[in-house]
């Protein structure tokens, strides 16, 4: 009777100790830009907002994930890009995504550059568009200003003559 429990236990045990060992904290691109020697060909996990744009290059896309502190090229499968709805951009924020991958400090496969090469991506939280609101007292010196500049032009055209 007590065998059973203590090899469900032992089970239980060794599958804990083994998620222990699989789960990697991400790391900030600062952490991968300045210890990127220690870091070159390992796997890493880093998180950030897609910005800028998806770029397609045949079977495979790049883009770019900002931490915050600095972005860093991602390059992955194409039929994996299609879950990115929304990159970073004065009118949306980015989709947030965790990405597994490949770190290389000097990628020889694409002209040197440092950057992950994705093994595996997860969304952690969708981007959204933004709605930039106008400042009606911005917009009020704007227009007081303007008015000032064709009075001005008014009285040096006036002058010369």
């Amino acid at each position: 009777m007590k065998r059973p429990v203590t090899c469900q236990l032992s089970a239980i045990s060794v599958m804990f100790f083994f998620c222990a060992i699989c789960y990697a904290p991400p790391l900030s691109s600062t952490e991968l830009i300045n210890k990127a020697k220690e870091y070159d060909g390992k796997s890493v996990v880093y998180t950030g907002e897609v910005i800028g744009d998806v770029m397609v290059r045949g079977d495979f896309v790049w883009v770019n994930l900002n931490d915050g502190e600095n972005a860093i090229g991602i390059w992955l499968d194409k039929e994996a890009a299609k879950e990115i709805q929304f990159t970073g951009s004065y009118r949306a924020k980015g989709d947030r995504l965790e990405v597994t991958g490949v770190f290389h400090r000097v990628c020889i496969q694409h002209g040197g550059d440092m950057d992950i090469h994705a093994q595996d991506i997860r969304k952690i939280t969708p981007g959204q568009t933004v709605e930039q609101k106008l400042n009606p007292g911005k917009r009020n010196i704007a227009f007081i200003l303007l008015g000032m500049l064709c009075l001005v032009l008014i009285f040096v055209r006036r002058h010369h003559k």
